[in-house]
């Protein structure tokens, strides 16, 4: 069993090496989180969507955000899509593909930022988000697993955090970093003196 957990971690350490020693896709996390701080400075706000685990982080992304992340500041204006009314709502009436759409084609602006986040890079419902977003005039930043998905194509930036493990658990644990990175650099951003 102790062997088991000890590959385990080494093969999430190997992972976040390989993300840490990718000078492109950090710097696809840095214009994202440039380009957040630029839509919240702005006035716009954020959105985050995804399925199962994905939907986890699309939650804890926004939470972070509009709650607290490390020292206390104003909240900012980010929210998840993950209303049970609306979802379920919008799930029997249109079908399931519709689900994060509909949210952010009442919702978005332009200016405002989707973060659409999918493993796979290929889940139907939040591609369509991002096509939404697009015609709404907003901002994508796409969240994935697999080089030149459908949902990276689509984005503005498109962070795509692949992983030699073929399943989407060690893709999910880089994911998690990303976003926290992310409210990070909002954050030095928009409240530089939370980081003297």
């Amino acid at each position: 069993m102790l062997k088991d957990i000890r590959q385990a971690l080494t093969t999430a350490s190997e992972a976040l090496e390989a993300l840490r020693k990718d000078e492109a896709k950090l710097t696809a996390i840095a214009k994202a989180g440039e380009l957040l701080g630029d839509a919240f400075k702005a006035g716009g706000r954020a959105y985050s969507c995804g399925n199962g685990g994905s939907m986890c982080d699309a939650m804890h992304f926004a939470e972070e955000l509009s709650g607290k992340f490390r020292d206390n500041r104003a909240g900012l204006p980010a929210l998840a899509i993950s209303d049970v009314t609306h979802l379920t709502c919008t799930a029997n009436d249109f079908g399931y593909e519709q689900v994060f759409s509909r949210f952010v084609e009442a919702h978005a602006r332009p200016g405002d930022v989707l973060l659409a986040i999918s493993t796979s890079g290929t889940s139907k419902n939040v591609i369509k988000a991002a096509e939404a977003a697009k015609l709404k005039g907003a901002k994508v930043i796409a969240l994935t697993g697999k080089p030149k998905s459908a949902l990276g194509a689509l984005a503005d930036i498109d962070i795509c955090t692949t992983a030699s493990s073929p399943y989407a658990d060690r893709v999910q644990e880089l994911h998690i970093k990303v976003i926290h990175i992310l409210i990070e650099l909002v954050e030095r951003r928009l409240f530089a003196a939370n980081y003297k």
